[in-house]
């Protein structure tokens, strides 16, 4: 782990670290209860700049994209709708099944290895910038910022004393909360189970027990999530923030106040022009870093593992250099080596490494999709009995053709079998099955015992898409003639 990669953990006013409480218990007391500092509340200030208008530019894009692909139709259907009770996932005109739990996996791969990628070049700007908790998070942020005001007057806010405009805001601002988190459980719900038919049954009163069990415990999860937990999430419940560190080294690009610049701290007027010669560096102690910052860390006291590298402290301490007249990038993006006066070395080892194991899964999941039939065959044979004799004297085993239409078109299947010619086939040769459905046509083989050449002979059925021939399904069986 890098010696700048500090776990340590501020309170949001940086002049005053968070003071240890002295703890006595006493042993001959089990029931003495100790006491811990309470959390401090997190009032997050408003910033604007180059990498806020990205973050909220790709939130947008994000939030948008998650709103809207419920709603989309592919061929009279919903294009995606994982329906766990039909044990089906429709994504457009493809169908997935258990049996394709091997495509599920290698998304996960992919999603895992691309993290890991993205993390050793650029650090945790999945956090800052795409993750889920932080998109709604900001959004219940500017919900505050809107009814309530800007951070100091939501600070002013709740120290004082309860009137009716400070509860008309405040009920404001969690109605606003509970009304979007009602919306997207909904949106979030729609991709399980029918959207359109979901939003009319849950206002009018008639959707069923479990999709109203399961809108009201996402929307309770989301309320309090991004409401009142928010960077609690970040820093103690998501394993991301834990394990980055491994990901992490003298080249990876984070969030970085270059101290040597910066240090010492101390405020001057605009026009103080040889504040250096007073030993002072860049940087003035404003605190908006320390302001603006979701999970209120101090980045000037090092990298730590709460930082989501949102790059917000970035564009507030640009825009005070800016009017100081300083040159931009006191904190910026940057690695250990660069500060160090050392090049720094995008393609390395372990990042290269990432990149070689992320290409070949998505290889692997691209034949994966390429070799998928769409369609799947499997023979059941009949448990009751290995053979029966007909009244013909003929020897008869009964099957069960169990096909399953993988694509989202009605498909038309030719079948037939090989390995026994003698024998003949009674059942239908011919099935049309619609998209995304499953059909088991019973069917019989029947011998004259003369024909048998064995007590027990290979043979294998054939299923054939009639309009694409390329389409071909075989599995083999055994039919036993009982001598």
């Amino acid at each position: 782990m890098p010696a700048w990669l500090q776990h340590q953990r501020y309170s949001v006013e940086p002049q005053q670290k968070q003071q240890a409480i002295p703890i006595k218990v006493d042993m001959h007391n089990p029931k003495e209860q100790k006491n811990y500092p309470v959390r401090d509340r997190i009032y997050v200030r408003a910033v604007k700049g180059l990498h806020q208008k990205l973050r909220r530019n790709m939130g947008f894009i994000f939030m948008g994209l998650f709103m809207l692909l419920p709603w989309l139709q592919f061929d009279g259907h919903q294009a995606i709708l994982l329906d766990i009770g039909e044990q089906k996932f429709n994504i457009f005109g493809m169908t997935l099944w258990p049996q394709d739990f091997t495509i599920m996996a290698w998304i996960f791969v992919i999603g895992a290895y691309a993290l890991f990628f993205v993390t050793t070049f650029y650090g945790r700007v999945w956090c800052g910038y795409l993750c889920p908790q932080t998109v709604w998070t900001f959004i219940f942020i500017w919900f505050e910022e809107k009814i309530q005001g800007n951070r100091n007057n939501r600070m002013k806010l709740d120290k004082d004393p309860w009137s009716a405009q400070k509860v008309l805001k405040k009920g404001l601002t969690h109605f606003a909360w509970l009304a979007f988190s009602l919306l997207t459980s909904l949106i979030f719900v729609g991709y399980f189970t029918p959207v359109d038919q979901l939003f009319i049954d849950f206002f009018s009163g008639n959707a069923g027990f479990w999709a109203v069990v399961s809108v009201l415990f996402f929307m309770v999860c989301t309320y309090g999530n991004a409401g009142w937990m928010r960077e609690i999430m970040c820093t103690h419940i998501c394993p991301y923030a834990r394990f980055q560190s491994a990901m992490f080294d003298k080249d990876t690009f984070t969030v970085t106040y270059d101290a040597v610049r910066g240090e010492n701290r101390g405020p001057r007027s605009r026009k103080d022009a040889d504040y250096k010669e007073k030993g002072l560096g860049d940087c003035i102690d404003c605190n908006l870093c320390v302001h603006v910052c979701p999970t209120g860390i101090d980045i000037r006291n090092g990298l730590q593992y709460e930082c989501i590298n949102c790059g917000a402290c970035i564009d507030a301490c640009d825009d005070t250099m800016d009017k100081m007249g300083y040159a931009k990038g006191l904190i910026s993006y940057t690695t250990e080596h660069s500060l160090a006066g050392k090049p720094t070395k995008v393609l390395r080892p372990k990042l290269l490494g990432y990149f070689v194991v992320l290409l070949v899964v998505c290889t692997a999941f691209a034949w994966t999709l390429w070799t998928r039939m769409p369609a799947e065959l499997d023979v059941v044979r009949d448990r009751g009995s290995l053979f029966r004799e007909t009244d013909e004297g003929l020897i008869e085993n009964t099957y069960t053709l169990k096909i399953i239409n993988k694509s989202q078109q009605d498909q038309t299947f030719v079948l037939s079998f090989t390995g026994l010619e003698q024998a003949s086939w009674i059942g239908e040769k011919e099935i049309t099955i619609k998209g995304g459905d499953t059909a088991g046509i019973p069917i019989s083989l029947s011998l004259d015992p003369a024909d048998a050449k064995k007590p027990v002979m290979d043979i294998e059925f054939q299923v054939r898409d009639k309009d694409e021939p390329d389409v071909e399904l075989s599995q083999g069986s055994k039919f036993f003639a009982g001598r």
